[in-house]
């Protein structure tokens, strides 16, 4: 596969987070069919204005260096809990609780 399809796989799972979904670069790579590719995820997001990118951490948990503000912002109001700049819980994805977690309504679901 070609990185352009890579890209263009990788961008459709990243559009298609929903509120409140918090995944890794890694569940991300992984779910579009290209595992081990984190690093380019985070490339895509970087150079994307028009991703959902808080919705984005490294696997375990930690913000984005530099954005961790607004990112804690962004994520808490869509139900996540950070602490000391790391995500908790979230309703949907790696860090959904199973108390609390809602499920998914398509089959994009990252685990």
């Amino acid at each position: 596969m070609t990185a352009s399809g890579a890209r263009v796989e990788i961008r459709r799972v990243l559009a298609a987070l929903l509120p409140g979904e918090v995944v890794s670069y890694g569940d991300v790579a992984h779910t579009a069919g290209h595992p081990g590719r984190a690093r380019f995820v985070g490339r895509i997001l970087a150079e994307s204005d028009d991703l959902p990118w808080w919705r984005v951490v490294d696997s375990s948990g930690r913000l984005v260096p530099g954005a961790e503000d607004r990112q804690r912002e962004l994520l808490e109001a869509e139900g996540a809990t950070v602490v000391d700049s790391r995500v908790r819980t979230s309703r949907l994805g790696r860090f959904a609780a199973p108390a609390q977690a809602v499920s998914r309504p398509d089959p994009l679901t990252v685990t």
